[in-house]
């Protein structure tokens, strides 16, 4: 299943730097086997959305965000009810604060819906060490869930 994901994601990943085979493990992990991936278009952003015998899962979307100095490219995945289903970081390219990418500190994301603060030190944890990657991927995925949301609520994703 994985290369079937792989080839699916290879065109849409490239652009987003991220690598196709860690895109499609990351869509497994959290929505299982046997996912189906869509590829949608939403004004110039490209959004999976991720089905399973015809029933939707949701939809998921990959970014960047500058770190200290390098980007780091990340994963949103909300489930169809627009809550978080899980952030994944597909490349971290800093020397330091890769520990944004531990799964204790990733799912504190999970379950959030788009009126949470989502803010280092209100519901997210810092990490001593990795403040500007907490704060920027915090960011982040607050904007990406808020987009996926809205254009959910807006009928552009379904």
């Amino acid at each position: 299943m994985a290369c079937v994901l792989a080839a699916a994601l290879i065109a849409t990943a490239a652009a987003q730097s991220a690598p196709p085979d860690k895109l499609a493990k990351s869509i497994e992990r959290i929505y299982g086997p046997g996912t189906r991936v869509d590829t949608l278009h939403v004004d110039t952003s490209t959004v999976y959305r991720l089905s399973r015998g015809g029933a939707l899962l949701g939809f998921a979307q990959v970014r960047n965000v500058k770190g200290k100095d390098q980007p780091i490219t990340y994963l949103v995945a909300i489930d169809s009810a627009d809550a978080l289903r899980d952030v994944d970081i597909l490349v971290y390219r800093e020397p330091h604060g890769g520990e944004v990418a531990y799964e204790p500190w990733r799912k504190q994301f999970r379950g959030k819906k788009s009126d949470a603060p989502l803010q280092v030190g209100k519901d997210i944890k810092n990490i001593s060490g990795a403040t500007i990657s907490s704060n920027s991927v915090t960011r982040g995925v607050r904007q990406t869930l808020a987009d996926l949301t809205a254009w959910h609520a807006a009928g552009k994703i379904r």
